[in-house]
């Protein structure tokens, strides 16, 4: 038992590393939202089928929302804050127009 409390606490301690992760990717100033969302996100947002890029909560399917995800991060995902201005903006419509919400 004390074997497998050891392994669970490890297992979620690799699993928060993510949390305070900062990724310093810096897009082109042209970059479109499509080209940032395959250069980066999808090396673990593996788009979806039909043709969705990923699934939304209601929470954050919105433009603001989801630029701050970007920013901060959450969970397991890196924080970009280097994914600001014009780029920030043309990821989120791209994530917002290839989404469905749930």
């Amino acid at each position: 038992m004390k074997k497998m409390t050891l392994l669970l606490a490890v297992c979620t301690s690799v699993s928060l590393i993510g949390c305070s992760k900062i990724d310093n990717y810096t897009p082109p100033e042209s970059a479109s939202g499509e080209d940032i969302f395959y250069a980066n996100c999808t090396k673990c947002h593996k788009p979806e089928a039909a043709g969705n890029v990923m699934t939304l909560t209601s929470s954050v399917a919105n433009k603001d929302a989801i630029i701050q995800k970007i920013h901060k991060g959450s969970m397991s995902m890196p924080a970009f804050p280097n994914i600001k201005g014009e780029p920030a903006q043309r990821l989120a419509e791209f994530i917002l127009s290839n989404s469905k919400t749930k």
